[in-house]
């Protein structure tokens, strides 16, 4: 693996992305550490309303992702954001506060990204809005990253249609067909790992990684 990287494909709020939060743990256990691009799959464009035929939809596959993955779908998640209303699905904010997390230390990344499926998928926090985020990014010990999120430089724009271009740009390369996506450069070609990989076992993963 000396001469390759590990790059993980997401958008924070993807339930399946959370289920595959604890292989990411394992691999950056191990001296694996991904490096982390979002892709803007629930942001701009792709943002949508919360209404109840998608919250309905998304509760059917959180209860599968659980089976799958152990990883907790609380009942505050249900019944403060999936039973709420008038709100978007819209990760913009916190996939800023992701890149804000990680401008000067990209290890970062993961530790927000964390933090963020925490608060929404078993604690049932808001974590669509720049107060929203900065409250978890605050709680989780970035006060630095919630006050840039809070009162975005230019610097931080820029790092963040960055980070979300090159996630989007990798994503297209590789024709991805969802995140959560791995995908292994070697001699700057990448190949793609799919999902299922991320929920099997953990020698399994890593079997693909060194086989990439």
């Amino acid at each position: 693996m000396t001469d390759a990287t590990v790059t993980y494909l997401f958008d924070p709020l993807c339930g399946w992305c959370y289920g595959a939060t604890p292989m990411l743990d394992r691999l950056a256990a191990s001296g694996i550490t991904p490096t982390l691009l979002p892709t803007g799959l629930f942001s701009g464009a792709g943002a949508r309303p919360m209404d109840a035929g998608f919250a309905a939809h998304a509760w059917d596959n959180d209860q599968r992702i659980e089976r799958l993955s152990g990883q907790r779908f609380m009942q505050a998640y249900l019944d403060n954001v999936l039973n709420v209303r008038g709100t978007l699905l819209d990760s913009t904010a916190a996939t800023l506060a992701i890149t804000a997390a990680g401008l000067e230390d990209p290890r970062r990344r993961l530790s927000a990204l964390k933090a963020i499926q925490h608060a929404r998928y078993v604690d049932g926090r808001d974590i669509v809005t720049v107060d929203g985020v900065a409250g978890v990014l605050t709680d989780a010990g970035m006060a630095d990253a919630a006050e840039m999120v809070k009162a975005p430089t230019d610097t931080l724009m820029t790092a963040h249609r960055e980070l979300v271009g090159r996630g989007r740009a990798l994503f297209q390369r590789l024709h991805a067909n969802g995140v959560p996506s791995l995908a292994v450069v070697r001699n700057e070609a990448p190949r793609l790992i799919g999902a299922n990989a991320l929920f099997g076992s953990y020698d399994n993963l890593i079997a693909h990684i060194q086989a990439a």
